[in-house]
This record gives structure tokens, sequence and C-alpha cells, in this order.
């Protein structure tokens, strides 16, 4: 089993560049403003689709979906993974849209502390004594954060809960990542269609028709939903999930200086503290994961 582990493919480059796409994902958000929430999340999953389809046909993996499709209880995990997917997207691009960037921010600062209690708890993975100082720090961190901001705490709670839960239920789902991914998509499209078709029915119309432009970063988001949700299922069956939990505190750190910088939101004594708690958290982390790794060779 340790020999597996040894050589399994490192977890760490598809969780990066997830998170880095993820984090930058605000700039995106800001090209497709004129598109109500409800309406882009459903044209996300109908260009998610085809993204993944192809991918599987390139990569002929036809037989795993196939096998997902046919495994009742893959199935019903997926199907519950695909739900939590979909409201972490909506309540994310309505948060956005509505300026609340601090509050998407603060939701996925509080979601690498879920993912490690979920982690200890559920996978029951251990945690080195610099590890739980981390923690330590970092939920003091988040914990100012959020005393402050009380009145949008439910976007953040339910960011995190949503995005932790999505990850521990496809970590534990006995199906690839793409082959998960594409099923995760094929479950929601119904519903998305349905969405789109009722926008297009109304008054207003659908934000397809308004412009080429629009009509191509909406495309464009099938691309953004996919590749990163498919790193991040790659990175979460390779790595422990309470360490991809704390590298994940890079995607709001790049949203909270967004915040900063591109939306012009100010910055609040609470919001530096808890920004230099985490990210000294973050840094005893990887130390203390660098440290261990490096005297591996030298115990065995």
């Amino acid at each position: 089993m340790s020999t597996e582990i040894d050589h399994q493919p490192s977890g760490l480059p598809p969780a990066l560049g997830a998170y880095v796409i993820w984090g930058f994902m605000p700039l995106y958000l800001i090209v497709v403003a004129s598109v109500p929430p409800f309406e882009f999340v459903a044209w996300r999953i109908v260009w998610t689709l085809p993204i993944c389809l192809l991918i599987v046909l390139v990569r002929r993996q036809w037989s795993d979906v196939r096998a997902a499709l046919s495994d009742r209880r893959a199935m019903a995990i997926l199907a519950a993974s695909a739900t939590l997917i979909a409201i972490n997207w909506f309540v994310y691009v309505w948060a956005i849209q509505t300026g609340e960037v601090y509050a998407a921010s603060l939701g996925y600062y509080i979601n690498p502390l879920l993912n490690v209690v979920l982690g200890t708890l559920v996978l029951s993975e251990k945690l080195s004594r610099p590890q739980w100082i981390a923690v330590g720090l970092a939920a003091a961190g988040v914990a100012v954060l959020a005393a402050g901001a009380l009145t949008t705490l439910w976007i953040s709670l339910t960011l995190a809960f949503s995005f932790g839960t999505y990850g521990l239920l496809r970590k534990r789902v006995s199906v690839g990542s793409l082959p998960g991914l594409t099923v995760e998509s094929a479950i929601l499209l119904l519903p998305s269609t349905a969405i789109v078709a009722w926008y297009a029915a109304s008054v207003n119309g659908s934000s397809f028709d308004d412009s080429l432009w629009l009509s191509l970063a909406i495309m464009a988001g099938g691309i953004l939903t996919a590749v990163p949700l498919l790193l991040f299922a790659i990175a979460a069956r390779r790595m422990d999930y309470s360490t991809l939990g704390f590298i994940q505190f890079l995607a709001p750190s790049i949203v909270f200086i967004l915040g900063l910088t591109v939306f012009r939101q100010p910055l609040l004594p609470a919001q530096a503290v808890c920004f230099a708690l985490i990210w000294t958290a973050l840094a005893i982390f990887v130390w203390d994961l660098w440290s261990r790794r490096k005297t591996k060779p030298a115990a065995s």
C-alpha cells in the first residue's frame, strides 16, 4: 500500500491549477455580469457537458462513464455532488455580481478549515502538531473576519459547506475524475436546459442572444467550469483532504486581493488581521509538509 502511495502522481500541480483559476474567476464574472445568476449557472452546465464529452472522447473513457451510469451507489453520490456544486455556483455568482466579494472570499477561507475537520473526522487523516497550530491560527483569522460580516455570513457558510461536502463526496466515490464530472454535468443538464428555455421565453429573452461577444463569453464558461473542477477532482483523489484544504487558501486570497484592487472595496482592520493570520498559518503548514518530506528518505 505504501509503495502505491509513494509512486502515485502528485496532486499538488492540479490543485494549484484549480485554485489559481478559481481565484481569478471574478474577473471573468465581470464580463458576464449582465447575465442573471440563475441563467448564467444554467448556461455553465449546458456548455460544460460538451467539453467533458470531448475530453472523454479524446481519452477514450466511455467505458468508465458507462460503468458509473450502471453503478447505483455511484450515481446516488454523483447526484448529491452535482446538486451541491450547482448550489455553490449559483451563490458564488450571485455574491460576486451583487458586490459581496469579501463574503465569497470568506466562504473559501472557511472551506479549508472544514476540509481539515472532514479529513480528520471522516477520513481519519492525521495532522502533526505544527499543522494543528496552523489550523488554530487560520481558525482565529476566520473568526475575526466572520465577526465583522454577520449579515453576509450565510453566503460564506453556504459556499464553504456546499463545496467542502462536494469535495468529500468526490473523494469517496469510486469513479474517475473526468467520468464523474461528465455524469454530474449530465445529471444537471435537464433542469439547466429548462431554466435556459424559461429565460428565452421571458420578456427580456435569452442573454445568449444579446451579442456575439457575450455569447462567446458564456460559452467560455464551459471551459472555465470543466477544467478547474477536473483538476480539483484529480487532486482530491491524490492528496490528503486536509492538505488539499490548506492549499485552497490560495483561491480566496486571490479573490481578496481582487476585492481590494479591481473591485475597489475598502480594507477593514478585521480583514487585515484575518489575512495576516491565515498566511502565517499557511506558511507554518507548508513548512511542516516540506520539512517532513525532506527528512522522510533519511528515516527510511
